[in-house]
Order: C-alpha cells, then structure tokens, then sequence
C-alpha cells in the first residue's frame, strides 16, 4: 500500500491496526483524551479592481480522539469540517470572480491519521496524515491560519541520540492543502525527502537542511533546497535580550522539474527584547531569474512577505522584503490572562533590479480569555505603490477554542 492510501484505508489497514493495538499492553481509559478545536471567523477584504468587497464568516471545527500510550505506541484520529456562515467571496471553487479570493472553502474530510512510537529512547517516529512543521515552517508548515489544515501523508523521524544534536528525517508521499478535495490543485502527490539537523552550541543553534520535492501534479513545483540557518539569543543580567537569525540557502531543478534554473535565498534578522517589549529588524531576499523565483509551496506562507497574502508565489524576478517588527505584552491585561500587541512594516522591491513592489503594514491583538479560549483582531493594509499590484486592506476577527 502506497503512502497516499494511508490516510483513506488506516495507517496499517484495518487489519494490521488492529493487530499493532491488539498486541500492545492496554492503556487505561483516562490516558486517551478527546481533541476539540473550533475557530468562529470573520474576514473582511477591500482589493482594487474587484467590483464587490469580500465578506467571509467562517465556522472551522476539528473533532479527535488520541489513544494513551501502548507499549510506546500512540494512535490519533482527527476530523475537520470548514463551513461558510457567510460566502460573500470567492472560495477559490465557487466560482465567484467579482470578489476577493478567502481561501476557506467549504470541506469535510480527514484531518490526521496517525500511528507514533516513543519506544526508542530519544526518539520518535510517526505515520500516516499527520500536522508537520519544520523549523518556522519557510519550508515545510501546516499553514494554519488557513481554516483548512495543510496535512502530510507522510513517515516523520527524529532524534537526539546524539549529545546536543536533533535529525528530523521526513519522507512525504502527499500534501493535503488548504483548497480541500473539491479543488483540482487541493491535493498533490510527492515523491519528497525533508532532512534537517540542529546543532545546539553556546553561539546558538546551527541548523543544516536539504528538501528534495518532487511535486508530481505540478512538476514546476519540483525543487531541490539545500540550507544553513544560525539562530540565538545573547542574554545578561538587566539588559535587553539580543536575538538573531542568520541563513542561506540555494534551490534548483529536482527530479520532473521541466526547465534547470539556479536560485538563492537569503534572510537576517536581529532584535531586542525586555519587560513585554521587543522590536525587530530584518531582511528577507528571494532571487528570481525572470522566469521564476525562489519556491517554497509547501510551506505556510502567510508568515512570509506580509498577510495580505499578495507574494505567495515568488515573482520571476524574486523579491527583497526590508522589515521592521514591534510588540508589546501587557504585564497587566485589561480582561484574559495575556494579551499581546504586534504591528509590522514590509517594504517591497524585486531582488533582480530593484523594482518597486509596494510595501504594507499590518498589526494584530491577541487575548486569551481563559485556558480554552483565545480572541485575535488583525489587520493588513497594501500599498502596491509603483507596480501593478492591487491595493488591498484586509481585517480579520476570530474566536477561537481548543482543548
């Protein structure tokens, strides 16, 4: 059975998976627990050249239950439906082009599937559809913020046998995206090796990374990166906490990638940090070659260039993204046990050439009410400036509960 059958038949089949549970010492009842999660959202978007304005309140409810754990095994199961309160939008399926695209189309399908085992010491392996992060997600995310969850089918290991050391290995057969099984590009077949490995050091944390994707739906998705990242922070006694992240990485052509091409990326960051409050400085330069730029689609990019959401394919002239970040946390929140205020400023060019591509602001509040509950309001202003860009103004509220 291939890896992208795992998630439709069980991770093992049903046979197999009842043999691994059967055989495994039983857990008492109270070590499994059920997995509630449901996100109330209103998206608001205004986009030039569009004759209406969006309107999107959106219900996403994930319901699971995960297993206790079994002679090192642990078995999860989690289902997740996405529905539309108001649909003044274009879903990216119901065919709406008069509005701004909210891409959280209507969806019932399975959100994870998985069989984890502990029972090696330091390390962990898990199979099946599962939620994968690697790092901050510039590679390979979950794209959360999206109502629908990115999920893998895939088999996950890592490790710290090795002193100081963590190697992440991840074979992915299939990417379940954002769009949802009604859409032609919601699901891609791979044929995707993701390998990192972090080296803890007194100067901070070195990372070393190769994804090599093959996209078989979409063979112009096809890439092999190879990176390095060095990330910290330097803290003394009354002084501000200085943080940095430093990192490069190349890509080119992999496996039925239809043309060659050679690209780079590059991004630095410094900031500083005391009493709730921080700030940030920092570049991001993605290079393109006039026909593409530097790709990575499996990654959650809503983080990334702005959200607003206007740079989720790098343009073929790539991108250089100059950034400044403030946030506060309020020691003394007016309701919630934490609250948190953040805004950012983006100014865009084109990496070959320097062309103007706009610049943005965006600011967000969150709150979290109780245990369980969370609020966020957000909000993202685009200027396309001298390009061809569409202005937009995006403003989000969402209430959130988890447990």
């Amino acid at each position: 059975m291939s890896l992208s059958n795992i998630g439709r038949f069980g991770l093992l089949g049903p046979a197999g998976l009842m043999a691994v549970l059967g055989a495994a010492q039983p857990a008492s009842a109270e070590d499994g627990h059920f997995l509630v999660n449901a996100r109330l959202r209103t998206e608001l978007v205004d986009q030039d050249g569009l004759a209406n304005d969006a309107t999107a309140i959106t219900l996403r409810t994930r319901l699971g239950y995960q297993t206790g754990e079994m002679s090192g095994f642990t078995f999860l199961v989690e289902g997740e439906n996405v529905l539309h309160l108001v649909d003044d939008f274009n879903d990216t399926i119901n065919a709406r082009p008069g509005y701004p695209v909210v891409a959280d189309p209507e969806t019932t399908e399975l959100n994870r599937l998985q069989l984890a085992y502990t029972g090696i010491e330091n390390t962990s392996l898990t199979l099946g559809r599962q939620r994968i992060i690697l790092g901050d997600a510039r590679y390979i995310g979950n794209v959360g913020f999206r109502q629908n969850e990115q999920t893998f089918d895939a088999v996950l290991a890592s490790t710290t046998a090795i002193e100081h050391v963590t190697v992440t290995y991840a074979y992915l057969d299939r990417v379940h995206r954002i769009f949802g099984d009604d859409h032609p590009a919601g699901e891609f077949d791979l044929d995707a090796h993701a390998l990192t490995a972090a080296l803890a050091a007194p100067v901070g944390t070195v990372t070393a990374f190769a994804i090599l994707a093959e996209v078989e739906d979409a063979a112009a998705l096809s890439s092999a990166t190879y990176g390095v990242n060095w990330s910290g922070s330097i803290e003394r006694d009354g002084q501000p906490t200085f943080g940095y992240r430093l990192e490069y990485a190349v890509q080119s052509d992999y496996g039925n990638a239809p043309t060659a091409f050679d690209l780079d990326m590059f991004r630095a960051e410094a900031s500083l940090s005391q009493n709730g409050l921080s700030g940030a400085l920092g570049i991001e330069s993605l290079s393109g070659n006039g026909s593409r730029g530097f790709g990575t689609p499996l990654a959650t990019l809503h983080g990334y260039q702005g959200w607003a959401d206007v740079f989720l394919t790098t343009p073929a002239n790539g991108i250089r993204d100059i950034y400044g970040r403030a946030a506060y946390a309020l020691p003394h929140p007016p309701f919630g046990s934490a609250m948190r205020a953040t805004i950012v400023f983006h100014d865009f060019e084109t990496e070959n050439g320097s062309a103007d591509l706009g610049s943005e602001f965006d600011a967000l509040l969150t709150s979290q009410l109780s245990e369980h509950v969370a609020l966020e309001f957000k909000a993202a202003v685009y200027d396309g400036g001298d390009s061809a860009l569409a202005d937009r103004t995006k403003l989000w509220f969402a209430i959130t509960y988890s447990r």
